[in-house]
């Protein structure tokens, strides 16, 4: 090759060498908002924000390579709830993951652009954050955890377990739960009348209201109780616990984790699952796709827990169907 070919060659490579620079240089690190309602010591909490990782983890999104996740703590408090949602909003991150319906509820008010997937917006409908199922329309869209007739289901397990059952309590939090506490009232009181017992609601606000709520219903034999999942009754499960057996009060819970922690019954959607399943939408979102046409979801998989420890202490004989339809028995 001659000299003034090489320089003339060198010279164009040199030249292709910014564009190739800059064919190369790392994609955008992209950023998601995570607003969760426990708090931030809480195991169960911490165990859910490890499943949205790992899951977006499989589908290719790394922390501090191409992704960053912010994350914030409300513990059950309401103005906790809406100074976060405010704040994660402000940071104007690509998506946002909402773990039950008191973090979407804050965080809908705050924004009408960022795209937010939801797990556990029971009525997303009625709660006007999308306009149908299939096609939410919107910014937000997800993965519910409960319907109405699940209640039914709570009442018949409950007097199952325990036939002498004549009054059972459905507690709520109005502030936090789906449709201020009424999502499930009307199969609710239609189940217990069923069965000839008598519904009652017990709308709790504070600690303090969950202590005087227990304590008033073991006052009356042949009571039972309910506990609807919502941030709040989340929040407070192990004190709920606690307080049932303290009184010797057999009660029915939504959420499935505290039947480890001495929970007679729970019966529930499988929160872990919705999870996984939300960081596939949460990949699709930061991919391009938009919120406004991903289908919200509901669970496909239930878990029954029973503890049949806590059943010898309050003094009851499990039946062999219940034991036999439990997904897990704890001894």
């Amino acid at each position: 090759m001659k000299r003034r070919e090489f320089i003339t060659l060198l010279g164009g490579a040199a030249a292709a060498w910014p564009l190739a620079a800059r064919a190369q240089q790392p994609e955008r690190i992209r950023q998601i908002g995570v607003l969760m309602g426990y708090a931030k010591g809480d195991p169960e909490g911490q165990s859910a924000l490890d499943v949205l990782r790992r899951g977006l983890r499989d589908l290719g999104w790394t922390e501090n390579r191409n992704v960053q996740i912010y994350d914030r703590w409300a513990s059950g408090n309401v103005e906790r709830t809406r100074d976060f949602a405010a704040e994660l909003v402000g940071l104007s991150p690509d998506v946002i993951f909402a773990y039950f319906n008191a973090q979407v509820a804050a965080l809908s008010r705050e924004t009408r652009t960022i795209p937010i997937v939801f797990v556990g917006a029971s009525d997303p409908i009625g709660a006007g954050y999308v306009a149908t199922l299939a096609r939410p329309g919107g910014n937000i869209t997800g993965f519910t955890l409960y319907e109405p007739s699940i209640a039914g289901k709570w009442v018949g397990i409950l007097k199952e377990i325990d036939p002498r059952i004549a009054r059972v309590a459905l507690m709520v939090n109005p502030e936090t739960a789906v449709l201020h506490g009424s999502l499930y009232s009307s199969t609710f009181a239609a189940a217990a009348s069923s069965l000839s017992v008598e519904p009652v609601t017990a709308m709790v606000h504070t600690p303090a209201d969950i202590e005087t709520a227990i304590s008033s219903l073991s006052r009356q034999p042949g009571s039972g109780l309910i506990v609807a999942p919502d941030t709040f009754t989340v929040t407070n499960g192990e004190l709920i616990v606690s307080l049932t057996a303290k009184h010797h009060l057999p009660a029915v819970y939504g959420f499935n984790v505290f039947s480890k922690t001495g929970a007679l019954l729970s019966y529930g959607p499988d929160y872990h699952d919705a999870v996984r399943r939300a960081a596939s939408y949460v990949d699709r979102i930061l991919r391009g796709e938009k919120p406004a046409e991903l289908p919200v979801q509901a669970p496909i998989k239930f878990k029954t827990i029973l503890n049949v420890q806590t059943g010898k202490a309050l003094g009851l004989t499990v039946p062999p169907g219940v034991l036999v339809a439990a997904d897990e028995v704890i001894e």
